[in-house]
């Protein structure tokens, strides 16, 4: 991974997460060994109060105050669903690509809870459960994420 981990990465530009991921993994594929499969993901948040949004302009949104930033956006809203969005692209050395889409809806909590995962997992409530993701944990997490989704699709493709 070292080569890609240091190379300048490419503008994330595109109109959606499947764009953005194909963006990285067609990069990958240029300055990465010629041998090998490239995997790429792009990833987001889509909010129905805020008109889908932050979606692909996620992190950027976030400025790294994910939590506080998105219960701000929402004061005084009632609708509060939300859906994790992860797109997977994998790159074959012929240039063969294959994708994986995973989705995570639920809602976003009034509060805060919980001290595992990351980003808006403290907020975000999975469809089905009473609690959030940080109080869920990284083991329920690893099976049912929106990323572990987009994965086991990824995989369904190549098999």
């Amino acid at each position: 991974m070292g080569l890609l981990a240091d190379a300048e990465f490419p503008p994330e530009d595109g109109e959606t997460f499947e764009d953005n991921a194909r963006i990285k993994g067609r990069y990958g594929r240029l300055v990465g060994p010629a041998d090998r499969w490239m995997l790429a993901d792009d990833s987001g948040i889509e909010v129905a109060a805020l008109g889908g949004g932050p979606g692909v302009q996620t992190a950027r949104w976030a400025e790294d105050r994910h939590v506080e930033k998105l219960l701000a956006a929402l004061e005084g809203r009632d609708d509060r669903d939300a859906r994790y969005v992860c797109e997977l692209i994998a790159i074959a050395p012929d240039g063969t690509e294959l994708r994986g889409t995973g989705v995570l809806a639920g809602t976003i909590a009034p509060a805060p809870a919980g001290d595992e995962g990351f980003g808006f997992d403290p907020i975000f409530i999975p469809r089905g459960e009473t609690r959030t993701v940080a109080e869920l944990g990284d083991d329920w997490k690893a099976e049912h994420s929106h990323r572990a989704v987009a994965a086991r699709a990824l995989r369904d493709t190549l098999s």
